[in-house]
């Protein structure tokens, strides 16, 4: 089978050995593991949910009945998936709670009282991980910190994960994935170009730090259990600052302050570095009849030609042979005067233009291009559904979900899916009696008294 995989093209090699039906067929790397997601909101839940596609067995602890706040922050009101538990059937869990929830089990506990955390130290005892996000020192107060889990299980790798750190002055500041792109200076250079008439920040739409902070906290836990289990036979506990985090992607800013004392400052959707390669608007909306906003608007090409010869191209391309002569280096048409009158040269040429019209044109002269697709766009791109990375899933719970499945592919042990997400407490009874031993007429006391 080797030899006969090595002799294929590597595309083909590829999708043999990633083919996104045969998942489940292999073994998963994270197997034997388990793990407690004592978190709510994005970033916890998302370091958690990455290590159970990966194949851990990663419990969610949630407040008894209604869950964590997440479930309920649906957008507009519009979607929910019902019921949010077996105890309000009329209630529902919205879909923005879905993509840092997958393959977790569902179970509740209130760290308050005190039955609850003997409960809660039966998990701990026997789990290899746990990710937590509540604001810093309350599991402490709680007396559900590390220290404390430590004495329970001392191979146990805790991370806390949240807004300012576990010390330094704004340690008790709380903070969401806004805030932290905020404090950590990237809202200063995303937006519309500074000095422009509209000049100003922009947010990025959805909660990116959060998700991608979490990744950084997986990654730091698979350190730590490696850690544990070929160095030490000791756990850890690290803590990642989300606002920390987000200086990360602060880019070329900081250096070029510390070296030059130049702050960085907004350029919109040109690029700082590299000329041409910026997002245009066109002239004409791809769906000029929809009643809907974002797709009745004009559409928006991403233009990448920054090599001299690309450049001159797409100059003569646009009709402009004057600023291919003009601009003819890099280093001429990269400066700021030079990109303020490249790009609207190119959109004068897309004004009678849709994206699709512009990106045909472009392929066809052999410049590099992409149209800013819309959310159905990208949930029907042939490259998408057939690597398997967007599609439908057959969820056990919820039925066909259309959902983002693992971005990321592995030959041997490969990650993935089993299900989005499911209600509160619905795995009470498979947890607590397989792991804490606890008995069916137990779980339902802990239920009716709303320890769990």
């Amino acid at each position: 089978m080797t030899e006969h995989l090595d002799k294929l093209p590597f595309d083909e090699y590829c999708q043999t050995v990633f083919n996104k039906d045969t998942l489940a067929e292999k073994p998963e790397c994270l197997k034997g593991y388990r793990g407690l997601s004592c978190t709510q909101y994005i970033l916890g839940p998302a370091a958690a949910a990455y290590l159970g596609e990966l194949g851990a067995e990663v419990i969610k602890i949630e407040v008894p009945r209604l869950g964590e706040p997440m479930r309920h922050c649906s957008p507009y009101n519009e979607s929910w998936f019902y019921p949010v538990s077996r105890w309000n059937p009329g209630r529902g869990t919205s879909p923005a709670f879905q993509g840092a929830n997958h393959n977790e089990y569902f179970v509740t506990l209130d760290y308050r009282k005190p039955e609850a955390k003997e409960i809660f130290y039966g998990l701990v005892q026997k789990s290899d991980f746990m990710v937590w996000n509540y604001r810093p020192g309350t599991f402490d107060r709680w007396k559900i910190g590390y220290g404390n889990c430590k004495e329970v299980n001392p191979r146990i790798v805790l991370a806390w994960c949240g807004g300012f750190g576990g010390f330094g002055p704004g340690r008790n500041w709380a903070s969401y994935d806004i805030l932290g792109q905020a404090k950590g200076g990237v809202f200063s250079f995303t937006g519309h170009r500074a000095g422009a008439a509209a000049g100003f920040p922009s947010k990025h739409t959805t909660w990116i730090m959060d998700y991608s902070i979490g990744m950084l906290v997986s990654t730091a836990m698979l350190a730590g259990l490696y850690w544990r289990d070929t160095v030490s036979n000791l756990g850890n506990y690290f803590e990642c600052s989300q606002v920390q985090g987000s200086t990360r992607y602060t880019e070329y800013g900081l250096p070029l302050w510390g070296r030059n004392g130049i702050v960085r400052m907004r350029w919109g959707n040109w690029d700082t570095e590299i000329c041409v390669n910026g997002i245009c608007k066109c002239g004409l909306s791809t769906y000029p009849h929809s009643d809907h906003p974002a797709e009745k608007e004009e559409g928006y090409i991403c233009v990448q030609a920054y090599t001299d010869e690309d450049y001159a191209k797409l100059m003569n391309l646009v009709g402009r042979p004057d600023l291919a002569k003009k601009y003819a280096t890099h280093d001429d048409r990269v400066e700021a005067r030079a990109q303020e009158e490249i790009y609207p040269a190119i959109e004068e040429f897309l004004k009678d233009k849709t994206k699709e019209e512009a990106a045909r044109i472009f392929t066809g002269a052999g410049i590099v291009s992409q149209p800013l697709l819309t959310i159905r766009e990208a949930a029907n791109c042939d490259h998408f559904l057939e690597r398997g990375s967007l599609g439908w899933y057959d969820d056990p719970y919820y039925g066909d979900v259309f959902t983002q499945k693992t971005m990321y592919k592995m030959s041997e042990c490969p990650p993935r899916l089993k299900h989005v997400h499911r209600p509160v407490g619905s795995d009470n009874e498979e947890i607590y009696q397989r792991v804490c031993g606890f008995s069916a007429d137990q779980i339902r006391e802990f239920e009716a008294k709303e320890i769990i």
